[in-house]
């Protein structure tokens, strides 16, 4: 299975909004969404499947790509390793599932799944973080297979 966490690219700063939910992408963060997202639309399956944060930041980057996206609870910021996995259901998912998120979670998850220790490993604004779980010899390995940040694409 393939799970590729995407970090929300570069949003307004707290104070400009009441709810942390409502922050929004600056105009920076609209042009590194784009970016990312045209790098994205050409390596992904069509059976992908988009999962977000129902905070705006995370909807304007997953807008960015034009699929269907489904939002989820679980991956609102402050969220858990044990509900990212389960919404994205790792490592049982049949198609590659894409999860547009926060920090410190998505850095949490790579962690945990690329050393089996849960670590704040940090995740820089718009960047992607592909992994590729497989099985060898009945035991899941999980690689790394991309990282790529918005200056990259």
């Amino acid at each position: 299975m393939d799970l590729i966490l995407w970090r929300h690219a570069e949003a307004f700063e707290m104070r400009e909004v009441e709810d942390d939910l409502d922050r929004a992408l600056t105009p920076k963060g609209e042009r590194q969404a784009q970016r990312v997202a045209t790098w994205l639309n050409r390596q992904l399956p069509a059976s992908t499947r988009v999962l977000a944060s129902p905070a705006r930041r995370t909807l304007q980057t997953a807008a960015a790509l034009e699929r269907k996206v489904k939002t989820s609870p679980e991956l609102a910021p402050g969220g858990t390793v044990e509900g990212l996995l389960h919404a994205a259901r790792w490592p049982d998912a049949k198609e590659p599932v894409l999860v547009v998120g926060h920090q410190p979670t998505l850095g949490v998850v790579a962690a945990y799944l690329l050393s089996g220790q849960p670590q704040p490993w940090p995740v820089r604004k718009g960047s992607v973080w592909w992994l590729r779980g497989r099985e060898r010899d009945g035991v899941l390995q999980v690689v790394l297979h991309a990282v790529v940040s918005p200056e990259l694409v």
